[in-house]
């Protein structure tokens, strides 16, 4: 996570000069709210909201807020990705979860409709080929692990229950993308673990 304001949000075209200025952003799937506190404090001058299904996630995010003493630019909420009323976002950010969901391509459609028409999606997913062959190394092999004992069972667990995976590689994530209506779709940095894909609509 420290390579997200070094490298991965500068990556995004004219990202951060948004935020700079200021923004609003969406932190969908924030978890106990890491990444939305971190964006919160280098980009002061714009807002954000981190969202998670997962209650007591939500609780403990705002608690580490308090204890950081995070600013008045950054709160959170509860509520399943398809479920966010909130409109009008100028960046929606997606950290290691839309593979965990059981309707990825839904979701996918609910983001477009989420953001401004200049807007951007940032969708950071595990780096992995598009070809079993491609991943015979010892990053794909931990993730194939990690996949089938979490990933997979997670996903099918939940509505429509496509099971992505954590391997599900870049052509899968863009082809859904894409469907939902997102008018381009690219790799805008990686490292040795993940990938970050820009989504604009």
């Amino acid at each position: 996570m420290h390579a997200l304001v070094q490298s991965w949000i500068p990556a995004l075209a004219g990202v951060e000069a948004k935020l700079k200025a200021g923004a609003k952003v969406a932190d969908v799937g924030c978890g106990m709210g890491f990444s939305t506190l971190l964006m919160a404090q280098a980009y002061p001058n714009s807002s954000f909201v981190g969202f998670d299904f997962h209650e007591p996630s939500i609780g403990e995010a705002r608690q580490h807020a308090k204890t950081h003493k995070a600013g008045k630019n950054v709160r959170f909420e509860t509520s399943p990705a398809k479920d966010i009323a909130e409109r009008d976002f100028d960046l929606i950010t997606m950290f290691d979860c839309l593979h965990d969901m059981g309707d990825p391509r839904g979701c996918a459609s609910h983001m477009h409709g989420m953001l401004k028409q200049d807007g951007t999606w940032m969708i950071v997913e595990p780096l992995a080929g598009d070809r079993p062959e491609d991943n015979m190394n010892p990053v794909s092999r931990l993730y194939y692990n990690g996949s089938t004992m979490i990933c997979v069972p997670t996903s099918l667990d939940q509505e429509v229950g496509e099971g992505l995976g954590a391997q599900a590689g870049e052509a899968r994530i863009r082809d859904i993308v894409s469907k939902a209506g997102f008018s381009s779709v690219r790799r805008a940095a990686e490292g040795p673990f993940n990938m970050v894909l820009e989504a604009r609509r």
